[in-house]
């Protein structure tokens, strides 16, 4: 029978002990620092040995800290190694899924600076905006919009989203001041809220924030602004290379920060796999040159 110390308090102790820092054992694991502090002492308290001698702010080990921390360090980096290889297929693409806005607005634009960088790494995109589940084994990686929380998924923030009036340059010649949108069809995504949003955020009245058509994707507002339809209250990044371009331009100046922001999400085991990692590395460095200022 083996007699083996909870693992979470392993975990704890091997990461604190590397970095001799609770605080940076807590950011490499996801927890707070006092729980760090916790699963020590647990420890110690099932192994009956102090693992750690404590002055002040000053972290040290012990003797039989240092020497545990030899034997147990080895272990975790091969049950990581286990754990990679469990991921790893012999052959196959990089299988990533991607909200359907992010993907036609923003991420295959770009595509080909990928490929031309990494020729060798084969991409599979799928399209939908369907929560991922980290048991769902048909994707290694992907692209969504929220808070940052995803349990069992490694999340990496893209870029923070901010929401702005956008139109063509025509249409933008007719409004001089926010409150000129009164005259102007507003094209909404939904849920109907953000115009309303908007408004009080740069203190505009006498709108109607729920006129105007409803779009169930932020793509097909961009589109339909495009178009010359109405004003669309933008997500910026997805904006970004029509305004660019010139082909939509921002009537007014304030952008409102949006509470939600751009994910890269994946199983944690599969940070070290090389065409992760150089995906990864890829759209980060894409994402940090946009000129967003929320």
């Amino acid at each position: 029978m083996r007699r083996i110390p909870p693992l979470g308090a392993l975990r704890a102790f091997e990461a604190g002990a590397r970095h001799l820092s609770f605080t940076r054992a807590a950011t490499e694991l996801g927890v707070t620092q006092a729980a760090i502090s916790h699963q020590v002492r647990q420890l110690e308290d099932w192994l009956g040995v102090s693992l750690f001698e404590r002055r002040g702010h000053e972290l040290r080990l012990t003797a039989k800290g240092a020497a545990y921390l030899r034997e147990l360090t080895p272990v975790f980096d091969r049950m990581s190694e286990a754990t990679a290889r469990l991921y790893e297929r012999e052959q196959g693409p990089l299988r990533i899924t991607v909200l359907p806005a992010f993907a036609s607005c923003w991420l295959l634009p770009r595509l080909e600076g990928f490929r031309q960088l990494h020729p060798d790494i084969e991409l599979h995109l799928n399209s939908s905006a369907e929560l991922w589940d980290f048991l769902d084994d048909r994707f290694d990686i992907g692209i969504r919009s929220g808070l940052g929380r995803w349990t069992g998924l490694k999340a990496e923030q893209l870029a923070q989203e901010a929401l702005s009036p956008v139109c063509t340059p025509a249409l933008a010649k007719k409004l001089r001041s926010p409150s000129d949108l009164k005259k102007a069809r507003l094209l909404h995504d939904t849920p109907k809220d953000g115009w309303r949003r908007w408004l009080d955020f740069a203190g505009v009245e006498g709108v109607d924030a729920e006129a105007g058509p409803a779009f169930n994707d932020a793509g097909l507002v961009l589109q339909a602004a495009r178009q010359g339809q109405g004003v669309a209250l933008g997500r910026l990044m997805l904006a970004s290379d029509d305004l660019k371009a010139g082909r939509l331009v921002q009537p007014f100046a304030k952008a409102l920060p949006n509470d939600f922001s751009y994910w890269l999400v994946h199983p944690r085991p599969l940070s070290g796999r090389r065409d992760v990692a150089a995906f990864k590395a890829w759209l980060l460095s894409e994402a940090k040159a946009l000129p967003l200022t929320p």
